[in-house]
């Protein structure tokens, strides 16, 4: 007789389905790939955040560097005017005053013509430090350009800056420089505009720098007057 076979017996020599044993023996790999992403993404926002730091610390220095005489290393015009703009600002906001002084150095270029651009250097380079002296850590001194420079001094009424603007010029005077075996004096001439809750930075400006200039005559007289008095003695 012939053996009966079943189909449980047929189903026990049947190859497994392609996949199953694959299935089995697969080893994980999304896992990793994920792993290996997110430590090179970690590592490049680290390399983007240094390079934006020191390009902002650049732009920084750059801004600095344009806003700054390179001889005086004190405010430029450009930077003065920041300044003045920010601090006008302020004054309105918190009905504040303050001055502006605008201060013209009187002999500097036959200084630089009889003695080269060396000595005038030498002239400019002293009067920023007796102006830095003479004002508070919360003022600003800053050169408008050539033998021109301009204060800003807060918390004074007229009366005191017009004070102060006298005892810049007093100071200034007293210098005294020797060129070539000469002892030369350069002095300065000083106008104010009083910065109240109407004040403009540029017609401030305009108006300290009038002032400057009607001083300059004044005080051109009264060289002049003072030479005629000493040679009719």
């Amino acid at each position: 007789m012939k053996k009966k076979t079943g189909a449980g017996t047929r189903g026990a020599f049947k190859r497994p389905r392609r996949g199953a044993t694959a299935s089995k023996t697969a080893r994980p790999r999304v896992a990793p790939r994920l792993s290996l992403s997110a430590d090179h993404a970690k590592a490049t926002i680290r390399r983007l955040r240094s390079d934006l730091t020191q390009a902002l610390k650049r732009i920084d220095e750059l801004q600095a560097s344009a806003e700054t005489d390179f001889l005086l290393g004190i405010p430029n015009r450009r930077g003065f005017e920041r300044e003045l703009h920010r601090a006008i600002a302020y004054i309105k906001r918190y009905r504040a005053n303050g001055a502006l002084i605008v201060l013209d150095v009187d002999r500097l270029k036959p200084i630089n013509d009889a003695f080269g651009h060396a000595a005038g250097d030498q002239v400019l380079k002293a009067i920023a430090d007796v102006l830095a002296r003479q004002v508070r850590a919360s003022d600003v001194v800053g050169r408008l350009g050539g033998d021109e420079f301009a204060l800003l001094l807060w918390n004074l009424s007229e009366t005191d800056a017009r004070a102060k603007a006298a005892s810049l010029e007093e100071a200034i005077d007293r210098l005294m420089f020797v060129f070539d075996g000469r002892d030369v004096t350069a002095g300065a001439s000083a106008g104010i505009a009083v910065l109240g809750s109407n004040a403009e930075a540029t017609r401030a400006l305009e108006e300290a720098d009038r002032a400057m200039y009607v001083r300059k005559a004044q005080r051109r007289h009264e060289l002049e007057d003072a030479a005629q008095q000493f040679t009719v003695r």
